[in-house]
């Protein structure tokens, strides 16, 4: 049992990875806060032992490490700074952790707003899925003052199978994320783009992915996006829309860098057309379906792999 002064964390955003960050948190005794503005995200994670409230300013003051989960750059902005911002009700020597991909060059601009409150800043953006969040496995591209990474303490590593320090400098983290997203994105739509080909050319789709999965052609997102080709399930574990957000930001920093990347605006351009079928907020292996039209393929179906 955990004593009533042992570090608390809050977590805001109880999405597929928030809410494995908090139970995970959990799991390793960390007294955890959790907030989301869905009551049934918030019964899960009550049910489960932990605290969860509506408002991100109710939280606030209980806890040590807030760690902010949310959807993007603006969203984040609100947490910290909107009307009803945590920014000036946290304790003096709180840390905040920004998982948000993001614009690199935000995160610096956070760390010094923070900074007027008293409050530290980890740039911490999170990889892994809901799957790898749920087992409390998580990667975390941190970077910030060591003072920050000293008052968080074990916190981080409550929640996240690997910690990288990359810097004493918030915005590195966020940079790293940026690459990652690159050849995140860049690889499921080459995935798609493969196995809409295989169907095309007339291979069993099924044994063409157990084929590549044990062949030099495979990758990570390869394993893990084309099963949802082939059971047909497009329920979003993360959306065609995430991507449009995501590999813009990219090519907004590769542009301010005067940077060419002609593979990841090609794959932008994927996601782009895939959420104008109307799409966006399926599965990101839905960037499948835009090859299917353009080639009148038949996809396989929920019905086929039950």
């Amino acid at each position: 049992m955990t004593s009533p002064s042992a570090p608390t964390l809050g977590v805001i955003g109880l999405g597929s990875m928030g809410m494995g960050a908090a139970l995970s948190a959990l799991r390793n005794g960390v007294p955890t806060w959790g907030c989301d503005p869905r009551a049934e995200a918030r019964a899960a994670f009550e049910q489960a032992g932990g605290r969860a409230v509506a408002s991100a300013a109710e939280l606030a003051p209980h806890c040590d490490v807030v760690l902010v989960l949310v959807v993007n750059a603006a969203q984040t902005e609100d947490v910290l700074f909107g009307a009803q911002g945590i920014a000036p009700l946290l304790k003096k020597g709180a840390v905040v952790v920004t998982s948000a991909t993001v614009d690199p060059a935000l995160p610096p601009q956070w760390e010094a707003r923070l900074a007027e409150h008293g409050v530290f800043l980890i740039d911490g953006p999170v990889s892994g899925g809901a799957k790898k969040a749920a087992a409390g496995q998580m990667t975390v591209m941190a970077s910030g003052k060591p003072e920050a990474f000293a008052a968080a303490g074990e916190l981080l590593n409550a929640f996240a199978g690997k910690v990288y320090r990359l810097g004493d400098a918030a915005g590195v983290g966020s940079t790293v994320k940026m690459v990652n997203q690159h050849l995140a994105g860049v690889h499921i739509a080459t995935a798609c783009e493969a196995m809409a080909l295989g169907i095309k050319a007339g291979a069993d789709p099924r044994q063409l992915y157990e084929v590549i999965c044990n062949s030099a052609g495979m990758s990570w997102m390869f394993e893990n996006r084309v099963p949802h080709i082939l059971d047909g399930d497009y329920t979003p574990l993360s959306a065609v829309n995430i991507f449009v957000k995501d590999l813009g930001i990219v090519l907004d920093a590769a542009r301010a860098l005067k940077f060419p990347l002609p593979l990841a605006a090609t794959a932008h351009q994927l996601y782009l057309s895939t959420a104008a079928m109307g799409l966006g907020g399926e599965d990101d292996s839905a960037v499948v379906k835009y090859y299917a039209q353009l080639a009148g393929l038949e996809l396989p179906t929920a019905k086929e792999a039950a």
